[in-house]
C-alpha cells in the first residue's frame, strides 16, 4: 500500500467517525449515522477527484473506503453514549482527520504531476470540504467557518509545505509528513492556546 493511499484510508476513517459524533449530537438514526459518517469521509476526496478528472473516484475504484465509513458510523452508533464529551473529542478528532487529509489530497495531486498551485489547492480542498458538507447537512456553524479559528490557514500552511518540499525532495514521503505536521500543529494551537489571524471588525461610518 502506498503512503498516499494509507492517508486516504485514515482520513476516511477519522472524518467518518467525526460525522458519525456529529450525527449522535443530532440524535439521527443508523442510516443517518452512515450517511452523515460516509459524506464527511468522502466528500473532500470526492470533489479533489472530480476536479482533478480522476476516473473512477478514489471509494468507486475501491469500495472498501465505503465501507470503513459504515463501520465507523456502527461503531460510533453504539458506543457515542460513553464519551464524557463528544463536543471535544469531536474537535480533537476533526483537527487529526484535517491533518491527514490535507497530506493525502496533496499526495494524489504530486502523483498525478500537478503544478504546486493546484498540489496546495487539492490538499485544501481534501482537508477541508468533507467537514464542511458534515456541518452544513446538520445545520450547525462549520468548524471551518468558527470565527478567529486556524483551519483553513492550517490546510493552506500544511498543503503550501508539502508543494514546497516536494520541488526539492525527490520522494514524497516527507513533504508529506511534514505538510501534515504543520497542518496539525497550526490546527492544535488554534484549539489549545488560541492562535488565531486577525478577525475584522466593522465601525460605524464616520460622519
Amino acid at each position: 500500500m502506498t503512503l498516499v493511499a494509507l492517508l486516504d484510508y485514515a482520513s476516511v476513517l477519522v472524518f467518518a467517525i467525526t460525522g458519525a459524533l456529529v450525527a449522535s449530537r443530532a440524535q439521527l438514526d443508523l442510516v443517518g449515522f452512515a450517511f452523515v459518517a460516509c459524506l464527511t469521509a468522502l466528500g473532500g476526496g470526492t470533489i479533489r477527484d472530480l476536479l482533478l478528472d480522476r476516473n473512477p473516484i478514489f471509494w468507486i475504484d475501491n469500495p472498501t473506503y465505503l465501507a470503513v465509513g459504515v463501520f465507523a458510523a456502527l461503531v460510533v452508533f453504539f458506543t457515542a453514549h460513553l464519551l464524557e464529551s463528544r463536543l471535544r473529542t469531536l474537535i480533537w478528532l476533526d483537527s487529526l482527520a484535517l491533518c491527514v487529509a490535507v497530506a493525502a489530497g496533496a499526495g494524489v495531486a504530486l502523483a498525478l504531476e500537478q503544478t504546486a498551485i493546484v498540489v496546495v489547492l487539492m490538499g485544501m480542498i481534501t482537508g477541508c470540504m468533507g467537514g464542511l458538507l458534515r456541518d452544513v447537512v446538520v445545520g450547525q456553524v462549520p468548524l471551518v467557518l468558527k470565527q478567529g479559528e486556524l483551519y483553513v490557514t492550517a490546510a493552506f500552511a500544511g498543503a503550501a509545505t508539502a508543494a514546497a518540499l516536494a520541488a526539492y525532495l525527490p520522494a514524497v514521503t516527507a513533504p508529506l509528513l511534514a505538510g501534515a505536521a504543520v497542518t496539525w500543529v497550526l490546527r492544535a494551537g488554534s484549539l489549545f492556546w488560541g492562535w488565531h489571524l486577525p478577525v475584522y471588525k466593522s465601525s460605524p461610518p464616520k460622519t
